[in-house]
């Protein structure tokens, strides 16, 4: 330490002309001709080490985000002007930074804690670099305007370099979405899907559209945005376990169109009715787990779950860094303390060893199997599965098998530059279970105080969904969202083929845009068909009901139409879709503004703050890296 101090004394009196005291000021990039501006850096304590897990913010523009696992932050498509730049951590007081931001230049700011300090610092843009950062093995430092250089930290610790420095990009993958086309109703008159429960995709945009960003195209899933909502869908009332609502109104973004609502809802199982549950937490506790935002979240938000847990409930832990291990055995879920202390002593670090951590979890959960009850592994991670048994083909054959058995898989993701959201989604889908992101505090006591109960019990299994259109009435349709559930019409009726589970009290809602045929008339438009099985029954059930079309324009439609129309524009805007038609950022906010209803949680009016801000955002189309 001794030896590095002397090293950023010599730097700070040849370079900056800066006393040595003073903090690292901050370095200029010019952008690309036609950019908006950038603030990003690193927060790092004062003996060098950096800091994942800090809260840092801009509360001029009232943004925040959270520092990685290398203590990197990064606000992007900002206009130029003077800010307030903020670190906070929890026992290292807060570093607040007045940083001038020139048109088109991304600027540099290093932020350095200490231990129950605060400070109060104003710099200029004009003053030169002194960056000096340690990660690991090596030592990043930045010199005057120039590029920022590359040290390795050797003996002699020399400062030269001629290597420059590049920031690792992130490895997040999402799997590809072609979307749907329209389809010539008199060649194709049937279609068929699996549903899906899943609102992951929503969060996961709401992460990238709070940091400036718009989400890659791929990440947006609009039937996932759409179904993130609630709707005011009945309780089945005939004996079966779900219901179904339909309705057709005009299409918001083309006006000669028509566009198609349905929506089904699971029955509400009272809670004192549930089956026991054999939950089996299995969590990632790699090192790039430990920002806040991921693993400390993850422990925060299971205590939810634990709180609503009863006697009969039981609950395991298995985790896995490097190596799987049972740091739980089967408790119950009345000794709540018990559970909450072997969260509490988790901590993150090593590498990821993904499949044989699901292994463990599956025998652990085969083990203390509930014949009559619900048996259910809950996997949270950031997908990083880099070590171990991790080849997608060898992960889903094991859930699938375990599957039959009647052990299902929840996975809850977060984290952002290594999230591996399309393994994520096909694990759940194989596995039975849902999807959840977090990306944030609220989002996660959302799903673990509320959601997750309802989800662990399915009350239909294998439900599919088929739609025949009749061709004098409808000339063309497509489906919007969907096109990773999408089904062989053959599979409707054969009980082999897997497909989505509805919880207790879930929905789900599907949209078409169809194009009316010539000559059609108010009146029967579609026959839709639902197919489910009853949860551990080998053979299906089906209803069949018919939709007709009333003639109302889109104004006329349900609240709930309109908003999820509204929802489904928002999405095709976010992917720059060739389907969009005539949709505009200020015809989105307009239709969900005025059908925003009964918004008790907020969640409605959080939609509305999302389309303003995107306004500017996509604007300039920079696509966020993957």
């Amino acid at each position: 330490m001794k030896r590095l101090a002397s090293v950023l004394l010599l730097l700070t009196l040849a370079c900056t002309h800066t006393p040595p005291s003073a903090p690292p000021p901050i370095s200029l990039a010019p952008l690309p001709h036609g950019s908006t501006s950038a603030i990003r850096g690193v927060v790092m304590a004062k003996d060098g080490s950096v800091l994942p897990g800090v809260t840092v913010s801009l509360p001029d523009l009232k943004q925040s985000t959270v520092t990685d696992a290398q203590g990197r932050y990064a606000f992007l498509n900002i206009l130029p002007g003077k800010y307030t730049l903020r670190a906070d951590l929890p026992g290292y007081g807060n570093s607040i930074r007045t940083v001038d931001v020139p048109f088109e230049t991304s600027v540099s700011v290093t932020c350095v804690l200490s231990a129950s300090v605060s400070e109060m610092i104003t710099v200029t843009a004009e003053t030169p670099l002194m960056d000096v950062r340690k990660a690991g093995t090596a030592t990043n430092v930045t010199l005057g305007d120039g590029p920022t250089q590359y040290v390795p930290r050797t003996k002699s610790n020399a400062v030269a370099a001629t290597q420059a420095y590049v920031e690792p990009p992130s490895i997040a993958t999402y799997a590809p979405i072609v979307e749907n086309g329209f389809n010539d109703t008199a060649k194709q008159p049937v279609t068929t899907f699996s549903i899906d429960v899943d609102g992951a995709s929503y969060t996961n945009v709401r992460r990238f559209l709070s940091s400036n960003l718009v989400p890659p195209p791929d990440a947006v899933r609009i039937e996932e945005m759409i179904n993130y909502f609630t709707y005011r869908y009945p309780d089945p009332a005939d004996g079966r376990p779900v219901s179904v609502v339909t309705e057709v109104a005009g299409c918001p973004w083309a006006a000669d169109h028509r566009l198609m609502r349905i929506g089904i809802r699971g029955k509400t199982l009272e809670q004192w009715k549930l089956a026991p549950n054999n939950l089996v937490f299995l969590l990632d506790v790699s090192g790039s787990m430990a920002p806040h935002d991921r693993l400390p979240m993850i422990k925060q938000a299971l205590e939810q779950l634990v709180d609503r847990l009863r006697g009969d409930d039981s609950v395991s832990i298995v985790v896995y860094a490097g190596a799987a291990g049972l740091v739980l055995p089967r408790t119950s879920g009345a000794d709540k303390q018990t559970i909450k202390k072997a969260l509490d002593n988790l901590q993150a670090g090593g590498s990821t060893a993904g499949g044989a951590g699901i292994e463990l979890a599956y025998a652990i959960a085969q083990q203390n199997f509930q014949k009559n009850g619900n048996n259910r592994i809950i996997l949270a991670t950031d997908g990083d599965f880099n070590v171990g048994i991790s080849d997608t083909a060898g992960l889903t054959k094991l859930i699938e098998e375990k599957r039959k058995l009647g052990i299902y898989l929840t996975c809850i993701g977060v984290g952002d530059d290594n999230f591996k959201d399309a393994t994520m989604e096909l694990l759940a889908d194989k596995g039975n279970g849902n999807y959840y992101y977090l990306d944030n505090i609220n989002e996660a006591k959302k799903v673990f105080g509320r959601e997750l109960t309802s989800t662990l019990v399915a009350v239909a299994d294998d439900v599919k969904v088929q739609l025949e259109l009749d061709p004098s009435q409808v000339a063309a349709y497509r489906q919007i969202g969907y096109e990773n559930r999408a089904l062989a019409n053959k599979d409707f009726t054969d009980d082999t083929k897997d497909a989505g589970e509805i919880g207790s009290g879930q929905s789900v809602t599907a949209l078409y845009e169809l194009t009316p045929a010539r000559g059609a008339h108010r009146g029967q438009i579609a026959t839709l068909r639902i197919r489910y099985k009853q949860p551990g029954a080998a053979t299906s059930e089906e209803m069949t009901t018919t939709i007709g079309d009333d003639g109302k324009s889109t104004w006329d439609a349900s609240p709930d139409t309109q908003f999820a129309a509204a929802v489904a524009e928002f999405g095709m805007l976010l992917r720059n879709s060739k389907y969009k038609g005539t949709a505009t950022w200020k015809d989105v906010a307009a239709l969900a503004k005025a059908m925003q209803g009964e918004d008790v949680e907020g969640y409605r009016a959080e939609l509305l703050r999302m389309i303003d801000s995107s306004r500017a955002v996509v604007g300039d189309r920079q696509v966020a890296e993957k």
